[in-house]
């Protein structure tokens, strides 16, 4: 194993790369757990970073090493020209072959990569002769259930350089539906000599345990479930190291985490565009509430900033009552 990787996946949990969702926000509250994880940026497009260096989308503060940056693109000179760019900021390159999405897929890019060994290895190659700092790969189990080229996929991605790969248990088809397949993914471990992390369906610390124990991967990497509970990583690499099951946050720890992510949006993008960006969050962080459905309706319409803030304080006050009744 190249010793700068094992350095960077040493906690064997990493933060997924989510568009959209793993922001500097995101990731800095995942930090403020985890000292040890691999956070992973949002999907960065090399053609959006060629014409605009957006410093929103690359903004990062010193304690997020380590810390992998994604591209994404199908242009073997333009994605290892983004990827030194990047290596200013990077501990790592992950390079993006798996986005199920129509709009990314239909432009030769994401997981439609699986369909194209030569590209995809000419990519990585490229990246590779550009950079000093280690190259990923992120990918699913094919493009169909038809398709099923993970292992041989893997291969050729190791050959190309990657020094370690991420694998999604679903193919493209599946998008986010069904069920991660933990079980191929060990096919793929006993395949390659790089590190494999798994990923898809691990919410939890029980998630994980049996993820690792069916994939014999060399760790996860936790996408959905960390939104909205930004403690999950940390508790993940706890258990693995101590075998201590750690509690889930409480309704008060997640509202105060809804409070700081919101602050810290708003601190991103100004307060108007930060008030917007929040309500993809307002699910995640009240799920399980009684009238969940009713308060998530209220809060998207939302934009004043001390109603929402007051709104999710009732939310609290109302769960919090009905609790001190229960027991």
């Amino acid at each position: 194993m190249n010793p700068q990787v094992s350095k960077l996946i040493s906690s064997k949990v990493s933060l997924a790369p989510m568009a959209g969702i793993t922001d500097y926000v995101l990731r800095s509250m995942v930090r403020k757990y985890s000292s040890d994880c691999l956070l992973t940026t949002e999907m960065i497009s090399s053609e959006a970073l060629t014409q605009v260096k957006d410093v929103v989308i690359t903004k990062r503060d010193d304690n997020h090493s380590p810390i992998s940056y994604q591209l994404s693109g199908h242009k073997p000179e333009m994605i290892a020209n983004c990827a030194k760019y990047l290596e200013q900021f990077a501990d790592m390159i992950d390079i993006n072959m798996g986005c199920p999405v129509k709009k990314v897929t239909v432009g030769n890019d994401g997981c439609a990569l699986m369909r194209d060994y030569s590209l995809a290895y000419e990519i990585v190659k490229a990246v590779k002769e550009q950079v000093s700092i280690p190259v990923s790969v992120k990918f699913r189990l094919g493009y169909t259930t038809a398709e099923m080229n993970f292992v041989e996929f893997g291969g050729w991605m190791q050959e190309a350089g990657a020094d370690f790969i991420t694998i999604h248990g679903r193919t493209r088809n599946q998008m986010y539906g069904g069920h991660a397949d933990w079980k191929k993914i060990a096919d793929l471990k006993k395949s390659v000599d790089i590190p494999v992390f798994a990923n898809g369906d691990v919410i939890s610390i029980e998630t994980a345990e049996k993820c690792l124990e069916e994939s014999q991967a060399d760790g996860v990497a936790i996408g959905r479930g960390a939104i909205g509970d930004a403690s999950l990583i940390y508790r993940i690499e706890h258990f693995l190291k101590t075998g201590e099951r750690l509690n889930p946050p409480t309704l008060e720890e997640k509202i105060n985490d809804f409070k700081q992510h919101l602050d810290g949006e708003i601190a991103l993008r100004g307060e108007k565009v930060g008030l917007k960006f929040v309500r993809k969050f307002y699910p995640f962080y009240i799920n399980g509430v009684r009238n969940a459905a009713k308060y998530r309706s209220q809060l998207v319409v939302m934009e004043d900033y001390n109603e929402i803030m007051s709104a999710m304080d009732y939310i609290l006050k109302e769960n919090s009552e009905e609790i001190k009744v229960v027991v």
